[in-house]
């Protein structure tokens, strides 16, 4: 048998086969760095996200003075059912109506944003020479933060001040440049003629906002739904300043039970801390894909 067909060291693969093989091989290779890659990903996050939280949760489950060692190590007896009844039933069951008050305020923030940015942003897309008139005013609610006492001024005029609805409609107004923003962008991917098909077939403008252009919001509304929902419920300046009172007690607020001048108890501490991490850890768990479509989807129009 000649050695016609033979590559240049006597193999029978001509040269396109051994270029597919060197192609394989090379995309092994690449495959196995991004598979290391990410294996250092996970280390990391473990580090910087697994740890704390499990320093946390292994203090909540010890003696008050073991607590106060603030280590790692697994404790000499568990406290758990201890640790949380006592942290739920304390000063009147006050972390209870904490979680109501969050909850409550979170809701209704939340959908006050949706509703109000989602048709400020159709209404500032559509309209290009109103939105170069109120960008720079949305802009600028994301640039300067609150006055304290301004803020307080005003809802003390308007009747509102440490009242629920006051610090719903405040909650509505500082995340409302973010939420704009994000609306504004993710209807100009939404092209107009949907606009003018829906005149055509006798639409008014809500209907056109809220049978057409309101449900293929949904991307950036479960972002913003995750994103809101999260600041809002860990808020705790703004409730300090604005929602203050034993009875307008919130998540974030509760953290101060634990603490006196002569002692922490951190055991208890932990244990809320654990308690009021839940619900919005939940949330990103579920909703965490929908964050980053959300965020990317009106990135590129067209």
């Amino acid at each position: 048998m000649n050695n016609k067909g033979r590559g240049g060291n006597g193999s029978l693969l001509n040269k396109d086969s051994r270029a597919v093989i060197w192609k394989g091989k090379k995309f092994r290779k690449g495959s196995f760095g991004l598979f290391l890659t990410e294996i250092i990903a996970i280390l990391f996050a473990v580090l910087f996200f697994g740890i704390p939280f499990y320093f946390v949760m292994i203090n909540s489950m010890k003696s008050s003075e073991e607590a106060a060692i603030m280590n790692l190590a697994i404790p000499r007896s568990f406290h758990i059912i201890e640790n949380y009844l006592e942290v739920l039933t304390m000063n009147e069951g006050i972390v209870l109506q904490a979680f109501l008050n969050s909850t409550f305020i979170t809701i209704f923030s939340v959908m006050i944003l949706i509703i109000v940015c989602s048709m400020a942003g159709f209404i500032l897309e559509r309209r290009k020479g109103l939105a170069k008139k109120l960008n720079y005013v949305i802009l600028v609610g994301l640039m300067i933060p609150p006055a304290i006492v301004p803020t307080i001024w005003v809802l003390q005029s308007l009747g509102i001040f440490k009242t629920i609805q006051g610090i719903i409609l405040l909650e509505s107004a500082l995340h409302f440049s973010f939420a704009c923003l994000l609306y504004t962008a993710f209807v100009a991917t939404i092209p107009k003629e949907l606009d003018e098909a829906a005149f055509i077939d006798g639409c008014g403008p809500i209907q056109l906002f809220f049978r057409v252009v309101f449900p293929l919001l949904k991307p950036v509304t479960s972002t913003i739904i995750v994103l809101s929902s999260i600041q809002i419920y860990n808020d705790f300046e703004n409730m300090l300043y604005f929602f203050p009172g034993a009875e307008n007690a919130t998540v974030q607020l509760t953290l101060y039970n634990f603490t006196g001048i002569y002692g922490t108890s951190y055991h208890l501490l932990f244990a809320d801390v654990l308690l009021i991490s839940i619900p919005p850890l939940i949330l990103f768990i579920f909703f965490n894909k929908k964050i980053v479509a959300g965020m990317t989807a009106g990135a590129v129009k067209g």
